[in-house]
């Protein structure tokens, strides 16, 4: 496993191929309060970039360019708020996306334990460690703690995936899973504008 430290944005030419693992790294876990400090990717492969972005600037033209790109699907878990981060912050919405969060809900119905850690346990038979979740991903320097920690939370979801999607056909949801999949960005806007916990479809 290598992971790569990228400051401000992706180097110019680095390609994921036909989609990439991405989770965020914030301040805390509310959007107008918490800037969005890290993003890290994988393209499956063993490998991850972690980019420190610039904070007050977020330019990251590279970055914004991947997570707007309509030909790579940006494997996430809990999309929901990584996609409202980065279209907060970087300002692109990110399209199209696959969340193993929402996978796992429709699929797993044996349990209630979808969280990132139980998922990998369960299909990928790896242990992760989440000790480094609540540390200061704001800093200036980042340790190699840090950078272990949120590689882990990418290199991974391409596996969980690939089991996922055969999960989700033999239970003949693949079809809802794609919708609810598609639907994800306007729910990250939802949540942007200010309907975070009431259901608008509601009676």
């Amino acid at each position: 496993m290598a992971v790569t430290l990228h400051k401000g944005d992706l180097p110019e030419g680095l390609s994921f191929g036909a989609s990439v693992a991405v989770d965020t790294e914030t301040m805390g876990l509310n959007p107008e309060r918490d800037q969005l400090c890290v993003v890290q990717l994988s393209a499956g492969d063993g490998n991850a970039h972690i980019v420190q972005l610039d904070r007050g600037t977020y330019s990251a033209p590279n970055l914004r360019a991947l997570m707007g790109n309509p030909d790579v699907l940006k494997i996430f878990h809990f999309a929901r708020f990584d996609v409202a981060m980065i279209q907060r912050y970087l300002g692109v919405v990110t399209a199209p996306v696959y969340c193993t969060k929402v996978a796992s809900k429709l699929v797993r119905t044996y349990t209630d334990r979808h969280g990132l850690k139980d998922l990998v346990k369960e299909l990928a038979n790896v242990d992760l460690s989440k000790q480094q979740q609540s540390s200061d991903w704001g800093a200036h320097d980042l340790t190699e703690a840090q950078l272990a920690y949120a590689a882990s939370d990418v290199l991974y979801l391409h596996e969980v995936k690939a089991v996922l999607d055969g999960m989700l056909q033999r239970e003949g949801r693949m079809e809802l899973a794609k919708a609810c999949f598609a639907f994800l960005p306007v729910r990250a806007a939802l949540d942007l504008a200010g309907w975070a916990e009431e259901d608008i479809f509601a009676h």
